[in-house]
């Protein structure tokens, strides 16, 4: 039987057709987002969401110049007058296709799919697969919108959503936190059979929301909710904004936010209590703020989070007041898609009260020493189980601790400690191997293979830059 890796691996591989096009590869997944509709709506008896004249049949059958027409049309008539979900798929919809040869062999392709297999193991994994092929490529520049599922899982397996609680994700990307949350409810309630039928309609239309900014991201993640059966809100908008200030409080938050500043367009940022152009802080105000008491958060950032002055640390004390920061994760290098990229995970509980709500920081610090991780060595779940192991068995992660000392990762910190540092919690102990007298160097192949894979990524660069100058000519 065709796997879920065979069928990625072959639908990943038409990209291939549409290069005389000009087509990146992030485009290449709208694109093939917009033609897998249509079929997965055949295939799976659901094109009564779809107008009768626009469905798969109608663009299949037509030819040439009069297909390539049809198309553009029917992403027009797509985006306007389908059901909700699938009119916000294909909102201003546009095809980068300009030869119709090209259009017909992608649905020649996409037709000749063994559907039969695709459907026994799962559309939805499919899908994701694609995403996650896609934010693996560096030319494509998805992995930005792409956080490595392996930490997402490591995340939701120590945050433990429940059914009943409402799960928000303001910085929701393609919908990873989203679609594993509600992966982890359904194993532990047997695929929410267990639930009444109330229950079982608020997870599938209320539990699970978020927001996300760029609308190709935003139409990438309503798909790959439908394909795992979430129906839950997904708002095409700005967290930073007015229409995240009217988003309602959550019981868990867990998110990956952009980084960088609010520089260079955009909606303005809405009024903090602590304004910043630094949107990581502002993310940060909008998660603590956005918790109800008791709520729970996980939420990626990057070190500057950890000991900017000023704003930076009026945040963090703010933070510390409001809510039990209880646990920081310091993760390696080379995970995200920006190379050298240091970022942590702060794990925290909204509290009852306004103040004193933080007692001790435990901080484990999962970067000094270790590998650098990439194509060549990837970041995988074992290398997150020690911290799983000690992280402790509640919700909370409060239970259980040992703090390990000078010599180990786990460390824990008091609030009078942290306060003394100027509330700065960018916070190491362990001896980097690799500096001062008596450097540790990596071993030779694996400097040989990490010089490969940046020469690789340059004659990466130079090519599609070189493919885009010569479309260009053309």
């Amino acid at each position: 039987m065709v796997t879920t890796t065979d069928i990625v691996q072959k639908l990943w591989s038409f990209c291939d057709i549409l290069r005389d096009d000009g087509i990146t590869y992030h485009q290449y997944v709208t694109e093939l987002t917009y033609i897998l509709f249509l079929k997965m709506a055949k295939e799976t008896g659901t094109e009564n969401q779809l107008p009768d004249e626009y469905r798969w049949d109608d663009l299949e059958k037509k030819e040439g110049i009069e297909q390539l027409d049809f198309y553009r049309i029917m992403l027009v008539e797509l985006g306007s007058k389908s059901s909700g979900r699938v009119q916000s798929i294909y909102a201003n919809a546009t095809t980068a296709l300009r030869h119709p040869r090209n259009l017909n062999k992608l649905i020649q392709n996409i037709d000749e799919l063994d559907w039969y297999s695709a459907r026994q193991e799962g559309l939805g994994d499919m899908y994701e697969g694609l995403l996650q092929k896609n934010a693996n490529e560096k030319k494509s520049g998805a992995g930005q919108y792409f956080t490595p599922r392996v930490l997402i899982e490591s995340i939701v397996e120590l945050v433990k959503p429940q059914a009943g609680e409402i799960i928000q994700d303001p910085a929701a990307g393609t919908g990873g936190f989203l679609l594993i949350a509600d992966r982890y409810i359904k194993e532990r309630t047997d695929d929410l059979f267990e639930l009444s039928e109330q229950a079982q309609q608020f997870q599938k239309n209320q539990a699970l929301c978020g927001m996300e900014l760029v609308q190709d991201a935003h139409r990438l993640a309503l798909m790959n909710m439908m394909l795992h059966d979430i129906a839950g809100p997904l708002q095409l908008g700005n967290t930073l904004g007015s229409a995240g200030a009217a988003l309602p409080k959550v019981d868990v938050i867990m998110t990956n936010p952009p980084f960088g500043t609010k520089k260079g367009g955009g909606a303005p940022t809405r009024e903090f209590t602590y304004p910043t152009s630094n949107k990581q802080l502002a993310f940060l105000q909008h998660i603590y703020r956005g918790l109800k008491p008791g709520g729970r958060a996980a939420v990626v950032l990057p070190d500057n989070v950890l000991f900017e002055d000023n704003v930076g640390q009026k945040v963090r004390e703010d933070l510390m007041n409001k809510c039990n920061l209880h646990t920081i994760l310091r993760l390696p290098t080379g995970i995200f898609y920006a190379a050298g990229v240091k970022t942590n995970v702060l794990f925290f509980s909204r509290g009852e009260t306004e103040k004193g709500n933080t007692k001790e920081v435990w901080v484990y610090d999962l970067r000094t020493n270790m590998p650098s991780f990439g194509k060549r060595t990837p970041f995988t779940r074992a290398h997150l189980k020690e911290f799983e192991a000690v992280f402790g068995y509640d919700s909370m992660g409060l239970s259980k601790r040992k703090n390990q000392g000078d010599e180990g990762r786990f460390r824990v910190f008091n609030r009078e400690t942290i306060k003394a540092r100027g509330d700065n919690l960018d916070i190491s102990w362990l001896q980097d191997e690799s500096a001062g007298n008596g450097e540790k160097l990596p071993e030779p192949e694996i400097i040989a293979a990490e010089i490969m894979e940046y020469l690789q990524t340059a004659i990466d660069e130079i090519t599609e830059l070189s493919d885009i100058l010569n479309n260009g000519d053309n």
